[in-house]
């Protein structure tokens, strides 16, 4: 079954580094753009960062442009999401997702969620003031 697992969520202090990892199971290089996405309890879920297919092109929210960096290592099948200067509104359950099609047709990096039809099971940040 192909599926997308987060891990390295965790409780940091405000000002502290994490890096979230997104190991894809099972799923083809079909699948990309791939991006993060975050949702605060009571909150929409919000996009974060989006890496396309070469990985040349990436496309950030305003409110962690400069803080977050989203990579991929294609040997590891794995795409990180570096987290840096971390805030308390960081704070959520931050979800992989992957546009995965049957055809090889290149797609741009996007953070709308709607156009993802294939998402992990979340992990928890939790960011302290």
């Amino acid at each position: 079954q192909p599926r997308l697992v987060e891990s390295g969520g965790g409780s940091v202090q405000a000002g502290e580094s994490l890096r979230l990892s997104c190991k894809a199971i099972g799923i083809s290089s079909l699948c990309f753009p791939v991006a993060w996405f975050r949702q605060a309890p009571g909150k929409e879920r919000e996009g974060v960062a989006s890496i396309e297919y070469h990985g040349e092109d990436i496309v950030y929210a305003e409110s962690v442009e400069g803080r977050f960096t989203i990579s991929k290592d294609d040997a590891k099948d794995t795409v990180y999401l570096q987290m840096v200067s971390l805030k308390p509104e960081d704070t959520g359950v931050y979800y992989c997702a992957a546009q995965c099609r049957n055809r090889a047709i290149w797609r741009p990096p996007t953070i709308d969620p709607f156009l993802y039809n294939n998402w992990g099971q979340g992990t928890q940040v939790t960011v302290s003031s």
